[in-house]
């Protein structure tokens, strides 16, 4: 099969390091190639290049571990390539990457937006939007809740692979019931959202999407409010925001579930 040309920037200008381009362009052929790879026949012919040039070149990518060769001669995408993404997409880099996206979402929802990421069977909120009201929901940045409570948690699980075994041990010492969260996770599944209704917080209400790389959830973004303002219409119109805020704000390589 032959392996897809990668997408090019800058079409018609010459890379000032040609050496460099070549390699790069060698990683997007890899990484176009998905797990099977492909072999250096099928490299040459889709990049347009001679068999000897895309050899050294791969030969530079294998010893610094961006490149694999397997037993059947084919090449395929090394693990220090995706270390990059996973690095990039880290817990640390996460708040300054989706800090313009929650900003954007709190200014056209007028609520408080937060973004949490799994960790163990808790979520921790790394950053949050409030918005210019006079009366808000109170929260911190740090702060940690059971995943299974919260509309984040649930987002996230969702999205995870979760099973009903899985949700077992993230719903001890919670007090809230399996099934409810067990159907909440379900249509989290299928809807691209989840909600919750007073169960982290007394007179609080959220709905979460999750945001996935690969398909995997790595975060998830919530908008918060009291229970009052939190109507079944409010939900559904809060949900039509976020899946119209968010994507084009989002950091390349992050996109929202497609229900």
């Amino acid at each position: 099969m032959a392996t897809p040309e990668p997408a090019r920037a800058d079409v018609g200008v010459a890379s000032p390091v040609e050496a460099v381009d070549r390699a790069l362009v060698v990683l997007e052929a890899l990484a176009a190639a998905g797990p099977h790879g492909a072999s250096l026949a099928e490299l040459a012919a889709g990049l347009g290049l001679n068999k000897t040039t895309i050899h050294r070149t791969l030969a530079a990518l294998r010893h610094r571990g961006f490149a694999t060769q397997e037993p059947s001669g084919r090449y395929a995408l090394g693990a220090a390539a995706t270390r990059l993404a996973d690095a990039y997409f880290g817990e640390e880099n996460l708040p300054a990457l989706l800090h313009p996206a929650l900003v954007a979402l709190s200014r056209e929802v007028d609520e408080l937006v937060h973004l949490g990421v799994l960790s163990g069977r808790e979520v921790v909120y790394l950053d949050k939007v409030e918005p210019e009201r006079a009366v808000r929901v109170w929260s911190a940045i740090g702060r940690r809740s059971p995943a299974a409570t919260t509309a984040l948690g649930r987002a996230m699980l969702a999205h995870r692979g979760a099973d009903r075994s899985t949700l077992e041990g993230y719903l001890a010492g919670t007090g809230v019931d399996g099934d409810h969260v067990w159907d909440v996770i379900e249509r989290a599944r299928r809807d691209g959202f989840a909600t919750e209704v007073e169960e982290n917080e007394a007179g609080i209400s959220c709905v979460a999407v999750p945001l996935l790389r690969a398909g995997v959830a790595v975060a998830a973004v919530s908008v918060t409010a009291p229970v009052e303002r939190m109507t079944p219409a409010r939900v559904t119109a809060l949900r039509a925001e976020m899946r119209r805020v968010l994507p084009p704000t989002l950091p390349a390589g992050l996109t929202l579930p497609t229900p």
